[in-house]
Parts: structure tokens; C-alpha cells; sequence
């Protein structure tokens, strides 16, 4: 199963991940418990994401010369995703710095995208054939926000499904909201963007309501342990989210969730059916640790979405 071609545009980074009992306070160190260095990245997740789950996804991004560019490629491999790579030697491959909480899994980040902060809306001019000829088009804000409007402007054109995730929170430019199919904040990015604090699903439906005004065609807000509601201006459905097993990491859980839905719709499913298979996606995600490595497979998630029928 490989479904329509899928384009990502996005950030490959190194994942530097820390898990200790809290934070330390500035001029502090503490012991932690465990430390893992990993592949990462908002885009390369979601891409890899989708290539976990047989999708035919290619990935556009810029990376350095360096030993994380090299592991970068061996992830890509590995998960049958397409890289499609602006080598940039004069810069370095990103990486992040990502704080696990032992007792709750919750996490904070720090990303430092490197070589990525210089995709350009060239870059993307030179990749149009491929983005138009995507069924979906999935990007974020890790990479300047004027080449993700590029490459949705492309793909809207060519009538390929766009999937805005607005991660990391960033203000957005108003003409940004009609090229999106869909937009896809968690809670706390549909505070940035709306002002409405969501910490529910009616709150969600009221961002979500502000956000189709700006000209979204759909939102999807995500929303952690209560699952994802799917909102447009014929429907508002709440999907509850999977419980397949105790939370050990929360990090991954947006890109396994936005992977997911792109794989669902180049698929052929409808809306709702998507947005529940990505929280099936997003579900086992949570159970493990890491960001990229965490992604589940086809089968793993059918077998989810199978108990639950």
C-alpha cells in the first residue's frame, strides 16, 4: 500500500533528548536519568511518519555535511521516504534540544534548524514539478514561514490537498489561511493563533471557528489525551483519542498525528476517517519513546483501529 504521492517540506533535525525529574532553574545543574540522541524534526517526523505506513512520501528539505546530515538519510532510508535535499555545506544539520519530564512524559523544546533556516521560496520554484504533482502537501513553521506560503501556493494551485501544521507557534500573514486545505494547531498554537485559551472541545470549536473566518478550509485541532476535533463549516466532529497503552513520551505525538492524516487522506479517506486513523497514529506514538523512531507501522495501527471498531 503506497496511496498517492505525498510532498513534505520541512526540517530535519538531531534529536538531543534529556530526561530528568524537572527542568533545571537558570544557573543550576541537575543529574538527569537517561539521555538518547535521535533523529528528528517536525517535517522528517511527519515524512518519516507516512513512509512507516507505506505512503509514498517524498522529502524536501536542506541539511549540512556533517554526521547528523548522514544520519538524516539512513532515517530517510529506512523509512522508504524520498529525500530530496538541498546540500548546504556552508551551514551545519539542526538539531534540538528536547527536556522529558520522567513522571508525566510531557516535554520542552528547543529547536536550532541550522542549514534548514535557509529554504527559500527558490527552493521551492525548483521543486514545483514534484509539488504539483503530489496528491497532499504537508508543511510547518520550522523552515522560514515565506517558503512553506510558496510551496502551499504551488500546491493550491495544482489542486493538490494542503495540510498546514502551524508548528512551532508563530504569527501567520492573513493570505496564508486560504492556501490551506486543512490547518492542524494543538491547543496551545490555537491560543497563539486565535487568542482563545483551549483547554476543550467547545473552546477548540470556537478557535477552530475563528480560524475557518481567516480562511482556513478546515482545522484540526489536536488535543493531546482528548483526541482531535474536525471543524468546518459543514461539520464539527470531536474523535476521542486511542488509549493503547501507558504514555511514555508526548514529543512525537503532532508529526505521528499529521503523518498519519496525510497518509489517510492520499489514501482516499474521507475527513473524519483520516483524523481517526491519525490518532490511532498518534495513539501508539505516545507508548514509545523518541520522536522519528516512534512511528508506528501500517499494521500496528489497522490492529489498533481494528479493537476499536
Amino acid at each position: 500500500m503506497s496511496g498517492l504521492p505525498i510532498v513534505v517540506l520541512g526540517v530535519f533535525v538531531a534529536d538531543t533528548a534529556y530526561r530528568a525529574a524537572r527542568q533545571p532553574r537558570m544557573g543550576e545543574t541537575i543529574l538527569g536519568t537517561a539521555f538518547k540522541l535521535g533523529p528528528g524534526g517536525k517535517g522528517s517526523n511527519q515524512a518519516v511518519a507516512a513512509g512507516r505506513l507505506g505512503g509514498n512520501v517524498s522529502f524536501i528539505t536542506r541539511l549540512g555535511r556533517d554526521a547528523f546530515a548522514e544520519m538524516a538519510v539512513a532515517t530517510w532510508t529506512e523509512a522508504g521516504v524520498k529525500p530530496v535535499v538541498i546540500e548546504t555545506p556552508e551551514s551545519y544539520t539542526g538539531a534540538a534540544y528536547i527536556f522529558v519530564e520522567e513522571k508525566s512524559g510531557d516535554n520542552a523544546i528547543i529547536v536550532s534548524p541550522g542549514a534548514a533556516t535557509l529554504i527559500s521560496p527558490a527552493d521551492i520554484e525548483a521543486n514545483e514539478a514534484l509539488i504539483r504533482s503530489a496528491n497532499v502537501f504537508v508543511t510547518q513553521l520550522e523552515q522560514p514561514i515565506e517558503a512553506a506560503r510558496h510551496g502551499l501556493a504551488i500546491a493550491r494551485g495544482a489542486d493538490v490537498t494542503t495540510i498546514l501544521n502551524p508548528a512551532p507557534g508563530a504569527p501567520l500573514p492573513d493570505d496564508i489561511f486560504p492556501l490551506c486545505h486543512y490547518l492542524t494547531p494543538n491547543e496551545m498554537e490555537a491560543e497563539a493563533l486565535t487568542g482563545i485559551a483551549v483547554d476543550s472541545v467547545d473552546s477548540a470549536r470556537q478557535a477552530a471557528d475563528i480560524l475557518l473566518r481567516k480562511g482556513a478550509g478546515a482545522v484540526i485541532v489536536t488535543l493531546g489525551e482528548q483526541g482531535a476535533l474536525l471543524h468546518t463549516g459543514a461539520q464539527s466532529e470531536h474523535v476521542p483519542a486511542f488509549n493503547v497503552g501507558p504514555v511514555v513520551e508526548t514529543t512525537g505525538a503532532g508529526d505521528a498525528f499529521n503523518g498519519g492524516f496525510a497518509v489517510a487522506l492520499a489514501r482516499g479517506l474521507t475527513g473524519v476517517e483520516a483524523v481517526r486513523f491519525a490518532c490511532a497514529v498518534a495513539g501508539i506514538s505516545v507508548t514509545r519513546h523518541g520522536t522519528a523512531p516512534s512511528m508506528p507501522s501500517l499494521a500496528e495501527v489497522e490492529q489498533v483501529l481494528g479493537r476499536y471498531e
